[in-house]
């Protein structure tokens, strides 16, 4: 596995309103790339696998933590948007009718609490995933995030989750 340090940006106190309506600038919290809340701390990086000639991993590891109950909100959060948009058709720019489309479910029983998002966009070009797992631990998110792999490719996700939250346990980093 290869790990490169990277630190995208967060969506800050830009809560997700219920009075607009899905657009392509929700797309980011509704793929939980950012996420609503102020981190105390953020920490990431970009892994890849080499699995071979037609078979290349990447994803990124995020850990945030919040003061008081931000992780929880977060989620919260984020559980409410795509309930609320679980598809958004691009209207404008780069990709105009591309096809994203978002579902929760319950994650791996680890930390306080977990969800999956499932994400996947459907071009001209075909369709790619972009799925991620949220644990919560306590004031801390730890994320992993598959970048644009095809779907059905080989799903590294859950461990490398759960390697991340073993590690976050153990060191608090």
């Amino acid at each position: 596995m290869d790990i490169a340090t990277d630190m995208p940006p967060d969506a800050g106190d830009r809560r997700p309103r219920t009075d607009r309506p899905c657009s392509d600038e929700t797309i980011p919290l509704l793929s939980a790339r950012q996420l609503t809340g102020n981190p105390e701390t953020m920490a990431a990086a970009t892994l890849s696998h080499d699995g071979g000639p037609d078979s290349l991993w990447v994803g990124n590891e995020i850990i945030r933590t919040y003061a008081g109950d931000g992780a929880r909100q977060a989620l919260t959060d984020l559980r409410a948007l795509v309930g609320r948009c679980p598809t958004v058709v691009v209207s404008s720019g780069a990709g105009v009718g591309d096809r994203h489309r978002f579902a929760v479910t319950p994650g791996p029983r680890l930390g306080d609490d977990s969800v999956r998002v499932s994400c996947g966009a459907t071009s001209a070009s075909g369709t790619l995933t972009c799925d991620s797992l949220l644990v919560r631990v306590g004031a801390a998110l730890v994320a992993v995030q598959e970048e644009g792999n095809k779907p059905g490719d080989g799903d590294y996700l859950t461990q490398v989750a759960e390697a991340a939250v073993r590690r976050y346990q153990a060191t608090g980093s």
